[in-house]
């Protein structure tokens, strides 16, 4: 006698989707509240640590973070456009935690670059899964998941993380002669 134990003997469907509405609000909703925080402290404050971050010009970037911290967070949060929610998630991600965060080391304890890797990383992994029946996307059945919407996010928000940098970020921790300052 086999006592064979698959996942649909233990969990439905619904369960499934249950759990991905849930992850997609949290990390849709906490990125999207992130933004909404940029804007309403007002962007001139965000636009100068990211000029004293090297990022320039940081008013352009201030309002690029909050609008994509915002629209990607809502996008994902109901399910829509997947994986390019996701990719902008893991673009923003990957300029937050190398910008802000990389000279602190991994922990988030010491601002360090841990938390914008764990919400990359939880996108990228929704990308890969799909949003779930319970979503925008499933209305209109159009969206990739598996090998295909890990790619495209992870590979499409790094890309255009590393070229948004090459072309706007300058090391502050660099002297004029490239030197470590």
């Amino acid at each position: 006698m086999s006592a064979t134990l698959l996942a649909s003997d233990v969990y439905s469907l619904d369960d499934l989707n249950l759990g991905l509405l849930l992850l997609r609000l949290l990390l849709g909703l906490l990125l999207a509240a992130h933004g909404w925080v940029k804007v309403r402290n007002g962007l001139d404050g965000t636009a100068g640590w990211f000029e004293s971050e090297g990022l320039r010009p940081g008013a352009l970037h201030a309002r690029l973070a909050a609008g994509t911290e915002m629209g990607a967070g809502l996008a994902v949060a109901l399910g829509f456009l997947f994986p390019l929610s996701p990719m902008a998630v893991v673009g923003v991600m990957t300029v937050a935690g190398y910008v802000g965060h990389r000279r602190n080391g991994f922990f988030s304890v010491r601002n360090g670059w841990e938390f914008t890797f764990v919400l990359g990383s939880v996108a990228a992994v929704l990308a890969t899964t799909g949003p779930g029946e319970w979503s925008v996307d499933n209305i209109y059945d159009w969206f990739l998941t598996g090998w295909a919407g890990l790619l495209i996010s992870v590979g499409g928000g790094v890309a255009a993380a590393v070229l948004m940098l090459r072309i706007y970020f300058t090391n502050p921790d660099r002297t004029e002669d490239g030197s470590a300052g």
